[in-house]
């Protein structure tokens, strides 16, 4: 969400008087997108990266406050618990070496804040869910110490009335319960942002939302979570039952989770922010004195803040962005599918093909959406979450034979999106040497059908092969991946297994 709330209580007519204030931001919305009022494209992209703190023993640190009044830095934030940071990267514009250029910026800002970490006995790491964490530590007397985290968590707690109930059934099972949302900081992620004319809008969400699986099936680095191997993408299915206000009778009668993929493909980024609306009841009602309506008869640009806040508390795996940048509004597709790391070239190469990929289906004369049904990239995006790169995905035939077919997806990845991506970074203007080397990444992990999730699988089971129980070669595991993660070359090149220890005399 970003924005500073202060907590408090909420009273009916706080609810009424929110909702009323969204439609008014809703109006507003829509005379933007009809007066053509939106900033013109400058091709800019934005990256946010969630983090773990852990110690050199591999377990969590609940030090975010105290690490980051030592980076104090702006590109540094809380995330919801205490062992939680994220940095955000200013926008760049897509095109040239602008990943070589982010990766600079991003190693350097990443070892700066792992040596003010390791003033603190702490360190940084990137991956999708810390295979170390307990049950103990997701708790509510560890989330941040922040207003809008304890409101969310109050009010999401408040909506579903009872314990949450997670349930995840893959390799092995997880069931268990939380009093809080705090499971939910388990998920660190990778946002990428992408600025789009109100025009090109819905093409480009419609692509993200297609491509969603295959980037989960090459990208997945979540397999473990509280001592059980679940998905390989083990992030949404826990995002979304942590977060989840509906009991189960709700549940029952289909009632939409807040944290989904969508039912449907879009024809305008209006869809999105109405569907919001109209399926989600609020849960910070809290009212900005900005009247949208009347700003936008002065001539003025509304910061539409109620919609903006409710925008932020629905967790779509795509999500649109509405936002304000020198004085004129913009709309952002905002992808949270993939999880943080392994390695900076592995999360640029994950940015790459997106990047590329995405521009190069929102142009294609027939459309992947208009010969994809829905519920099909649906199942997709659960397929790839539950196999990552050995899932097998549906997918258009090529040619006009017309309809679907199942394939793998390491082979439409190779065969099919990486050209696409190929030709989208070309369209975008970036250089072939850094195109070749982050799209080369990807081919690579195809090619020995190896990713972040199954690097830490068979890692995990070596160790228990050399007779080390289940936490120890959890902990080993972490370890390792966060050498070979500082060392820097790209999860596909790590060897399975811990190193053999060095005999001495």
């Amino acid at each position: 969400m970003g924005e500073k709330v202060v907590a408090g209580r909420f009273d009916l007519s706080d609810r009424q008087r929110y909702r009323d204030k969204l439609r008014r931001c809703l109006a507003g919305l829509e005379r933007l997108l009809e007066e053509k009022r939106f900033d013109r494209p400058k091709n800019l992209m934005g990256l946010e990266i969630e983090l773990n703190l852990v110690g050199a023993d591999g377990m969590p640190k609940m030090l975010n406050a105290q690490v980051l009044e030592r980076i104090a830095s702006r590109d540094f934030q809380t995330e919801l618990a205490m062992f939680n940071l994220e940095v955000n990267i200013a926008p760049h514009r897509l095109g040239e070496r602008v990943f070589d250029r982010l990766a600079e910026e991003l190693r350097t800002s990443l070892a700066y804040a792992d040596r003010k970490a390791g003033e603190l006995d702490a360190g940084i790491m990137m991956i999708g869910i810390l295979p170390t964490l307990d049950r103990d530590d997701l708790v509510s007397s560890n989330l941040s110490d922040v207003d809008r985290y304890t409101l969310l968590n109050d009010q999401i707690v408040a909506a579903r009335g009872e314990d949450f109930a997670l349930d995840i059934d893959g390799i092995e099972r997880l069931t268990c319960t939380s009093k809080s949302i705090a499971p939910e900081a388990a998920c660190t992620s990778v946002q990428l942002h992408l600025q789009v004319t109100p025009g090109r809008f819905a093409d480009v969400w419609n692509a993200a939302q297609a491509v969603a699986a295959a980037q989960i099936a090459v990208g997945a680095n979540s397999p473990f979570l509280f001592g059980r191997e679940l998905w390989r993408e083990s992030r949404p299915p826990l995002f979304q039952q942590s977060t989840d206000t509906r009991p189960p009778e709700l549940q029952a009668q289909g009632v939409r989770p807040r944290t989904w993929f969508g039912e449907r493909w879009i024809s305008s980024a209006h869809d999105l922010f109405e569907e919001n609306l109209r399926y989600y009841p609020a849960l910070l009602p809290i009212c900005d004195d900005e009247d949208p309506l009347e700003v936008l008869e002065a001539g003025g640009v509304p910061s539409l803040a109620e919609l903006v806040l409710h925008n932020g508390t629905v967790y779509r795996w795509n999500r649109p962005v509405y936002g304000i940048a020198d004085g004129r509004p913009h709309l952002r597709v905002e992808n949270r599918v993939l999880p943080a790391g392994p390695t900076v070239t592995d999360v640029l190469a994950n940015a790459a093909f997106y990047y590329g990929v995405v521009r190069a289906l929102a142009e294609e004369p027939r459309p992947v959406w208009t010969r994809l049904p829905f519920e099909a990239a649906a199942a997709n995006f659960d397929a790839a979450c539950r196999y990552g790169i050995d899932a097998r995905l549906e997918w258009p035939r090529r040619g006009r034979l017309g309809g679907t077919t199942q394939v793998d997806a390491v082979g439409l990845v190779r065969d099919e999106l990486l050209p696409l991506a190929e030709a989208g970074l070309d369209a975008w203007g970036v250089e072939p040497a850094d195109r070749d080397l982050y799209l080369g990444v990807i081919e690579e992990r195809c090619r020995r059908r190896t990713n972040g999730a199954s690097w830490q699988a068979a890692t995990f089971h070596r160790a228990l092969e050399k007779g080390l129980s289940r936490d120890a070669a959890f902990a080993a595991t972490t370890r390792r991946y966060r050498e070979l993660m500082n060392l820097g070359e790209p999860v596909h090149t790590w060897p399975v297994g811990l190193p053999e220890p060095v005999l001495l005399g």
